[in-house]
């Protein structure tokens, strides 16, 4: 089971300071609050002039919020790591077996391993995709997998994202603030790089390309200025000099892709997307979406374009299809998987929701197509009058929940206004699929910055820290 007592990533039970977080708490006892006051303020500043900021939904139009950055890293020693990314390359290799069997023979579900219904059924399920081979039978070439350690320190998966997933930017910045402030720490520190992601996104984008293209072309497609994460695709484009390029930038003619600039049109092979399924292509998905390319579907059906991540992979990161993942890693891989699930209860099954239902107030209830922290319960903060509202939208729509334990999210020491206090975190590694299945070392590391909050969401008023594994 996954435990109750939050683990400590810098001190032990006995709170003695763990191996590879003790030169930095050397660095840390001997450094006066004062001057760590006056770094935050500096990042806080630099952060501002550079524009990194996350739109908030649901507030005003418009509202552009400093995703508070945390001065103290989260440390990952050399051994833990290669752990956990051996489980990660694993999990992403199953994820894409699976979207790759569904939309072709579907001998998973023939085996009777996942219920046809929770597939074929989904909303994520794109039936247009049926029988469309993508290059190497990779459909999401990008996977941010949220992970966080609980228990004694055992790594579990809290969700896959196959979709579009962000994050990456904060974390290359996180990095370049870290070691702009604070460069006496890296002399100190054998710390993994991670500045070259990039590079190799870039690499892996164009190793999916259309075969028998010898330089091809790649663009970052955006849904504009207006859109939550509009900093990080600009980042990542200029990062990799590519094009950023909106819907109306692009047109389709004799099923082959363009862009238009100011040479003529140029072709484009591979299309690294952020934009969501249902506006990419107007003639097959939503008719109102002025964002996408009509006839997109159809250059891509024709195997002369590449969308990164591919149409369809959200049927693989919804949350009633995360029970099944480690069946996956059996089924097509013949192996056990090396990450281990959350305990989760899917609540169109009667016996889960019976035990949901009487267990509300100890359970996280999320919507299966929930993100953002958006949609969910956390039972044992919420009200009584939270609990009965949201026991009737689960009584309405069972089906749309599942539940899982409330997880005592490992802390890590954070820079507040009470001084260096413990604060809980999760971590989301950039997990790339090519010709390889490669990852930089670290990842966004996520804090809950208010004492004792489990919802580290960027969009709930959480933070990021900088990511070191050790080399």
């Amino acid at each position: 089971m996954v435990g109750t007592s939050a683990y400590d990533e810098m001190h032990g039970a006995a709170g003695e300071v763990r191996e590879h977080y003790r030169a930095f708490a050397d660095w840390l006892a001997s450094t006066p609050r004062d001057r760590l006051a006056q770094k935050r303020a500096e990042a806080d500043s630099l952060f501002h002039r550079v524009g990194i900021t996350f739109a908030v939904y649901g507030e005003e139009a418009g509202t552009e919020r400093l995703i508070p950055f945390d001065i103290v890293p989260r440390i990952i020693p050399a051994p833990e790591w290669r752990q956990l990314a051996a489980g990660l390359r694993q999990r992403v290799r199953a994820l894409n077996a699976f979207i790759a069997d569904i939309y072709h023979e579907q001998e998973i579900l023939a085996a009777g391993r996942i219920p046809p219904e929770q597939v074929l059924c989904n909303q994520a399920y794109r039936p247009e995709m049926q029988g469309i081979d993508v290059p190497g039978a990779i459909y999401a070439h990008i996977a941010g997998i949220d992970v966080v350690r609980a228990g004694r320190g055992e790594f579990y998966v809290l969700e896959d994202n196959l979709r579009v997933p962000s994050g990456v930017s904060y974390m290359l910045e996180d990095r370049r603030m870290m070691m702009r402030l604070f460069p006496e720490l890296f002399a100190r520190h054998s710390v993994a790089p991670v500045e070259h992601y990039p590079d190799l996104l870039l690499e892996n984008l164009r190793s999916v390309a259309p075969a028998g293209l010898n330089d091809p072309a790649v663009v970052l497609l955006t849904p504009g200025a207006n859109n939550s994460a509009y900093f990080e695709h600009a980042f990542l484009a200029q990062q990799m000099g590519i094009e950023l390029v909106e819907g109306q930038d692009l047109f389709v003619e004799n099923e082959y892709v363009y862009m238009r600039t100011t040479q003529g049109p140029q072709r484009v092979d591979v299309i690294y997307r952020r934009i969501d399924d249902d506006f990419l292509d107007p003639l097959v998905f939503r008719p109102d979406s002025l964002l996408g390319v009509p006839g997109l579907l159809a250059a891509y059906r024709e195997g002369r374009v590449t969308i990164a991540n591919a149409i369809g992979t959200g049927v693989a990161d919804d949350k009633s299809i995360y029970p099944y993942v480690p069946e996956m890693v059996r089924f097509y891989l013949g192996e056990e998987p090396l990450l281990s699930n959350v305990p989760t209860y899917v609540l169109r099954r009667q016996e889960d929701l019976d035990y949901t239902l009487s267990h509300l107030a100890e359970l996280v209830v999320k919507e299966v197509h929930g993100a953002g922290g958006y949609g969910m319960l956390v039972g044992p903060a919420a009200t009584r009058e939270q609990l009965a509202a949201f026991r009737a939208r689960i009584l309405s729509a069972p089906e749309r929940y599942i539940a899982q334990p409330t997880l005592a999210l490992s802390s890590c020491p954070t820079f507040v206004e009470a001084g260096v206090a413990p604060r809980h975190i999760d971590l989301r590694p950039f997990v790339l699929s090519g010709r390889d299945i490669t990852l930089v070392p670290g990842g966004l590391t996520r804090v809950a910055l208010r004492e004792g909050s489990l919802v580290v969401n960027s969009s709930q008023g959480g933070g990021t820290k900088d990511t070191w594994v050790l080399e």
